[in-house]
C-alpha cells in the first residue's frame, strides 16, 4: 500500500528539488531540507525547511537557496577555483566572493526568476548577518560588499535594501580604487579561467596584491632555457600530438571551457606587452623630466593603530600544522600530549561532561507547543492514541543564538610558554574543542609565534637596509592553523601535538596574532562569533624591542583589544596561564594547573552562553571569584 502524505509543502519540495536538478545539470544530485544551515554536501545540496504554511518567505528564501547552488554546481570548477586562489585570508576571501557573484550573475542575467530569488535569498542573509546596522568600513566586511559590486556592476539590478546599505559602506572606496577591471569582467562570465585572471586584477587594485602569490600560469624561471631550447621540436610535435602539454594543462577545467588555454595564454602575452609599454613610456617621462606616476599606498599593517610599523611582511607565514611535520612526527607528538593528559584523565572528563551538560540546557531549553508539525509532544500523546487526526500535537525548538555560533582559540606558541604551560594550553584546547563539537559549535585552533629569534630574515634585511632608526616590528611572524572551523576534530586532533615539538615556541607577537585571528573569525558567517586567547602575558620580541621603544609591542596589542572590545561583533576572552592577563583583557581568567579547569573555564564559557545578558553577567562575576579563591 502507498502511502500519501497530507503536508501540503511536500509537491512543492518534489516540485522544488526537480528544478534545482534541472538548473544544476545534475541529475543525480540529492536535494535535502533541514533546519540545519543550507549548504552543500557530500551527495547533494541542503536547504532551508518549508513548513506546512508555506509562507511567501519560506518559499522565496528556499528557492532562492536552490537556485544559488545550483548555478554553482553547474558553472564552477573546484580544482580550477583551487588553482587561482590566493593565499592571503583576505585576498581568498574577495576571490571566494567574486565566484559565488560570477556564477549567481550567471544565471540572473538569463533568468529573471532566477534573479527574483536570488534577490530574496540576499535580503534573508543582509537580515541575517545585520548589514543595516553597519555604519564605517570598519564594522562592514570588504569581501562580501566586493561581490555585491560586481553583482550589480553584471545585472545592473538594484540590489535590496540591507545590500545595498553594505555596498554604499565602501561604494566610495571600490570607485576610487577600481576602474575598467570591472566595468568588463562581465565579458568572460562563462570562462572561469578568464574570469580569475581579473578576479585577481580587482585584488591588486584593492590593495592586497601581496596576497595572491605566484601566477600558477607563470613558467618556472630555471626551465625556461630548456623550453627555449626545444621550442622548434615542440611546435613540430604539437602538430602530431594534438597538443598532449595544453591537455594536460587543461585537465582542472570543466568540459565547456576547455580549449580555451589558448586565448588565456593570447591574453598573457597582450598583458606582457603593455607592461613593457608601460616601462617604454616611463622611461620618455624621466628623460623629459616628468614625474613618475603616482603609486597606491598599500594597506596598513594595522588597522588598530595607525602609527604601528612593520619593517617588512614578505617573511611572514601563514601555515598549518602538517606543513610543518610530516605524519609520522605528529602522530608521535600527539602520543607525548596524551600521556601528559593520562594523571589528568578524571579531571578533563568531569569538566567535559559538565560543560557538555551546561550548553545543551541551554540549547535544549526553548521550545514552542502546539504545532502542526515537529516532534511528537508526549504530554498529547494520549490524545493522539485516542484521535491520530489531532491537530496542534507536536513541538518544535526554538532558534537561539547558541544555534550559529563558532569559538576561535588562539594559543600563544612562545618560548615562555615552554614545559607544564604549554601542556596546559594544548590540553585546554583538546577539552574545549571535543566538548564544543560536542554541542555543535564550530570550533577554530589557531597559534602564533615567530619563524626565528632575535629577528630573522626580517632583521637581516634591515642590517643590509643601513639600519633605519625605529623600523618597527623586526621578525618573522609565524601564524599556524592546528584546526579549521570547518573541519572534524577527528582529524585534527593530532595537529594539537605539534605544540610539543622541540624549537617551535619562540617570540610572541600577540598585537598582530590577535588581530591576524580576528580578521578571520569576522569573516565566517555564523550571527555569533567568540575569541578565546590562551596566553602566558606581555608580548615580547627581543629583535623589536632592541630598536624600538620599550612598550611599542604592548601599546600596540592594547589597541588590538580595544578594537575589537569597542566594535563588539566578537566577543573577547583571555585565559591566561599562569600569569593575570586582566591587565589587558577586561574579560579574563587565570589558571595554573589543568585541575582549575573545571571550576574557572567552565563558568567563563559557559556564562558566554547565556541567552539573557543579567544572567551572563552574573554568571561572569561567579567565575571571577572563583577563580580569585583558586589562585
Amino acid at each position: 500500500m502507498s502511502y500519501k502524505s497530507d503536508n501540503p509543502a511536500d509537491p512543492f519540495k518534489k516540485a522544488l528539488g526537480e528544478a534545482t536538478r534541472a538548473l544544476a545539470g545534475q541529475d543525480e544530485i540529492e536535494v535535502t531540507y533541514s533546519a540545519d544551515p543550507p549548504g552543500r554536501t557530500n551527495t547533494g545540496i541542503r536547504l532551508p525547511q518549508v513548513s506546512r504554511r508555506m509562507t511567501r518567505a519560506e518559499v522565496m528564501l528556499a528557492r532562492g537557496t536552490a537556485d544559488a547552488y545550483a548555478l554553482r554546481e553547474r558553472f564552477h570548477s573546484d580544482s580550477c577555483h583551487a588553482r587561482y586562489a590566493p593565499r592571503g585570508e583576505m585576498a581568498r576571501a574577495i576571490f571566494d566572493a567574486l565566484e559565488d557573484a560570477r556564477c549567481e550573475a550567471i544565471g540572473a542575467r538569463a533568468m529573471p526568476g532566477v534573479a527574483d530569488n536570488l534577490d530574496a535569498r540576499l535580503t534573508s542573509v543582509a537580515e541575517k548577518r545585520g548589514y543595516a546596522s553597519m555604519t564605517s568600513t570598519q564594522d562592514a566586511p570588504m569581501a562580501e560588499a566586493a561581490g555585491l559590486m560586481l553583482r550589480e556592476a553584471i545585472t545592473g539590478r538594484p540590489l535590496p535594501k540591507d545590500a545595498s546599505h553594505l555596498l554604499d559602506i565602501w561604494r566610495g572606496f571600490f570607485e576610487s580604487h577600481l576602474g575598467e577591471s570591472v566595468e568588463n569582467v562581465g565579458n568572460d562570465l562563462e570562462n572561469q579561467v578568464a574570469f580569475a585572471k581579473k578576479a585577481w586584477r580587482i585584488i591588486d587594485e584593492l590593495g592586497y596584491g601581496d596576497q595572491l602569490g605566484e601566477d600558477p600560469d607563470e613558467p618556472n624561471p630555471d626551465e625556461i632555457d630548456d623550453q627555449n631550447e626545444g621550442e622548434s621540436e615542440d611546435q613540430e610535435q604539437e602538430g602530431e600530438d594534438g597538443g598532449d602539454d595544453q591537455q594536460e594543462d587543461q585537465e582542472y577545467l570543466p568540459d565547456d571551457q576547455r580549449g580555451e588555454r589558448e586565448d588565456s595564454r593570447q591574453m598573457e602575452v597582450e598583458l606582457a606587452d603593455s607592461d613593457e609599454d608601460a616601462e617604454e613610456m616611463e622611461a620618455l617621462d624621466a628623460e623629459e623630466g616628468m614625474p613618475p606616476p603616482e603609486e597606491r599606498t598599500p594597506p596598513p599593517p594595522s588597522a588598530a593603530d595607525p602609527d604601528y610599523r612593520v619593517f617588512s611582511q614578505k617573511h611572514d607565514e601563514v601555515v598549518t600544522a602538517e606543513e610543518l611535520a610530516d605524519e609520522a612526527e605528529l602522530e608521535r607528538l600527539r602520543g607525548y600530549l596524551d600521556k601528559q593528559l593520562e594523571p589528568l584523565k578524571g579531571a578533563v572528563s568531569r569538566l567535559a561532561n559538565r560543560l557538555q551538560r551546561r550548553l545543551q540546557a541551554q540549547q535544549n531549553r526553548s521550545w514552542e507547543f502546539d504545532r502542526e508539525e515537529g516532534i511528537l509532544d508526549c504530554g498529547r500523546l494520549a490524545r493522539v492514541v485516542a484521535n491520530p487526526t489531532t491537530p496542534l500535537s507536536f513541538k518544535v525548538e526554538k532558534d537561539t543564538e547558541f544555534r550559529d555560533t563558532v569559538v576561535t582559540l588562539l594559543i600563544d606558541n612562545s618560548g615562555s610558554m615552554r614545559g607544564r604551560p604549554i601542556s596546559i594550553a594544548a590540553i585546554t584546547a583538546d577539552v574545549l574543542a571535543r566538548t564544543l563539537e560536542r554541542c555543535q559549535v564550530k570550533v577554530e585552533i589557531l597559534g602564533f609565534t615567530t619563524r626565528a629569534w632575535k629577528g630573522g630574515e626580517s632583521r637581516e634585511d634591515w642590517l643590509n637596509a643601513g639600519r633605519q632608526p625605529n623600523p618597527g616590528r623586526l621578525n618573522d611572524l609565524r601564524h599556524i592553523v592546528y584546526k579549521g572551523a570547518d573541519a572534524p576534530w577527528r582529524r585534527a586532533r593530532r595537529n594539537l601535538g605539534l605544540m610539543m615539538r622541540e624549537g617551535l615556541l619562540k617570540e610572541n607577537i600577540d598585537g598582530e596574532a590577535l588581530e591576524w585571528a580576528y580578521q578571520r573569525v569576522t569573516a565566517r558567517h555564523e550571527q555569533r562569533k567568540i575569541l578565546m586567547v590562551i596566553s602566558d602575558g606581555a608580548p615580547v620580541d627581543d629583535s623589536t624591542l632592541s630598536v624600538n621603544p620599550s612598550n611599542y609591542l604592548e601599546r600596540h596589542l592594547r589597541e588590538v583589544i580595544s578594537m575589537i572590545e569597542r566594535r563588539r561583533n566578537v566577543e573577547l576572552l583571555a585565559i591566561g596561564i599562569g600569569h593575570d592577563v586582566t591587565r589587558y583583557y577586561q574579560r579574563a581568567v587565570t589558571i595554573t594547573d589543568a585541575e582549575q579547569l573545571a571550576g574557572a573555564v567552565t563558568e567563563q564559557l559557559a556564562a558566554l552562553f547565556e541567552s539573557d545578558p543579567k544572567l551572563r553577567e552574573r554568571a561572569s562575576q561567579r567565575a571571577g571569584r572563583r577563580n580569585r579563591r583558586a589562585a
